[in-house]
């Protein structure tokens, strides 16, 4: 019964969507009948919420019909009965996933409802804001098919909600971050690379920009103008810290993906005076870039300049982060790799290590950031270097090394902050152009 209540609710909102015009909008209700039909608990969390906010279009849609009636001196009542009926119908099916016919349907995997359907619904309230507040068609999808666009935050928003699941535990966790770190910068450099080729809809501005992580502090110097890449790194670098680097950078894939290829340890004769070295190099670059500007170089030559260093980037990754097992492009040379480091201490989260800890060393030789020494662990904290990419938390038997949020425990932090990096990678994913 429960099932039957919730189909016809969800259809009725994708037919009024249909009647609307807005195909994306319908295709997002049929999408979520379709996880109803899953049985998983946190799908029908999801659909207490949607049909919840459902139930709210009914009773607008049926303010304004009964207002319009009433403005032109027609009968109303059974109007409103209709309207209240379908109304009552889509708040009661949306409260039945709480309900005992709802909780007996609903029953795979509820130790993970809350975190997946957390996951699910922030990835889509982020991409539905982006979406209305662009002032250009700003999902792929819509570029294509106009209207369509809520279909595309429907499967991006599952896409984090099967993510979440795979990064549940830790051990998931660091088998599947590479992975879908890897999928994002893939989509990211594909999409890149059809807009070169021509497609220019696949370029978000329809303009091209070189994709070196250097020139979001450079590039804006350089023009006087474009704050928009400072702005976004650091928002995200309040909201997640230094996780910028292992979950949302487009490059650090590549270095990510280059220190795993030879099958080598993290190499513990990393020179670590590096890690500051890159503060140098930042302050350099955004010295270059005033310098170009101030004495009229053009466009293309500043490019050239731009394309060296990237170059320059990639040489290191192939040829240092291959050999040491560990990201030396990330963690010795990218200029944003230290402004995420120093600017991460303003956010709440942190990796601590608790008195417990024996110092087995395991989670230093996973550590591809160095920033697990002896000397860290004997402090209780990981080094600057840390990103909280969360990739020494699975090999810790004795549960010692976690995230740390103020006044939570460890494993509710890690679940939080894994709902807001996680829904932040697909929101990126979900308009990851230039």
């Amino acid at each position: 019964m429960a099932i039957i209540l919730i189909t016809i609710s969800y259809l009725l909102l994708a037919a009024h969507s249909v009647r609307g015009g807005d195909f994306g909008l319908a295709a997002f209700f049929v999408g979520c009948l379709a996880l109803a039909t899953t049985k998983e608990r946190w799908a029908g969390v999801v659909t207490t919420v949607v049909l919840g906010a459902g139930s709210f279009i009914w009773l607008m849609k049926g303010a304004e019909l009964i207002h319009m009636r009433i403005g032109l001196g027609a009968d109303w009542m059974r109007l409103g009965a209709i309207m209240g009926a379908v109304f009552a119908v889509t708040l009661f099916s949306a409260a039945l996933s709480f309900a005992p016919a709802g909780r007996k349907r609903f029953t795979r995997d509820s130790e993970k409802m809350w975190f997946k359907a957390a996951i699910f619904l922030l990835t889509a309230v982020l991409l539905e804001l982006t979406r209305s507040k662009a002032p250009f068609p700003v999902l792929l999808v819509d570029r294509f098919f106009p209207g369509w666009g809520r279909a595309e935050i429907f499967l991006i928003a599952t896409y984090a909600s099967w993510i979440g699941g795979k990064m549940f535990m830790p051990d998931g966790a660091k088998r599947v971050r590479p992975l879908i770190w890897a999928i994002f910068s893939g989509a990211f450099f594909l999409q890149l690379a059809l807009g070169i080729s021509g497609f220019d809809k696949f370029l978000m501005t329809g303009n091209l920009h070189l994709p070196v992580p250097a020139l979001i502090a450079a590039g804006p110097v350089f023009r006087g103008s474009g704050f928009f890449m400072p702005i976004l790194f650091a928002v995200s670098i309040l909201l997640v810290g230094p996780a910028w680097c292992s979950h949302l950078c487009y490059i650090g894939a590549w270095d990510d993906l280059s220190s795993r290829i030879g099958g080598k340890r993290p190499d513990a004769k990393f020179p670590h005076a590096l890690i500051w070295a890159r503060l140098i190099l930042l302050i350099l670059v955004i010295a270059v870039a005033w310098g170009l500007r101030t004495i009229g170089v053009s466009g293309f030559d500043a490019f050239v300049w731009a394309a060296v260093f990237g170059a320059i980037s990639l040489f290191v990754m192939f040829i240092f982060s291959r050999r040491m097992g560990m990201m030396v492009h990330c963690t010795a040379f990218c200029p944003m790799g230290i402004a995420g480091n120093i600017l991460g201490k303003i956010s709440p989260w942190r990796m601590k290590i608790s008195s417990d800890c024996n110092q087995c060393g395991k989670c230093s030789k996973v550590c591809r950031y160095g920033a697990l020494r002896k000397v860290d662990i004997q402090a209780g904290r990981p080094g600057l270097s840390c990103t909280l990419c969360g990739d020494c938390v699975a090999p810790c038997a004795s549960g010692c090394m976690g995230y740390k949020l103020p006044f939570v425990s460890s494993d509710l932090s890690r679940k939080i902050f894994l709902v807001i990096v996680i829904s932040l990678h697909c929101l990126f994913l979900g308009v990851a152009r230039m």
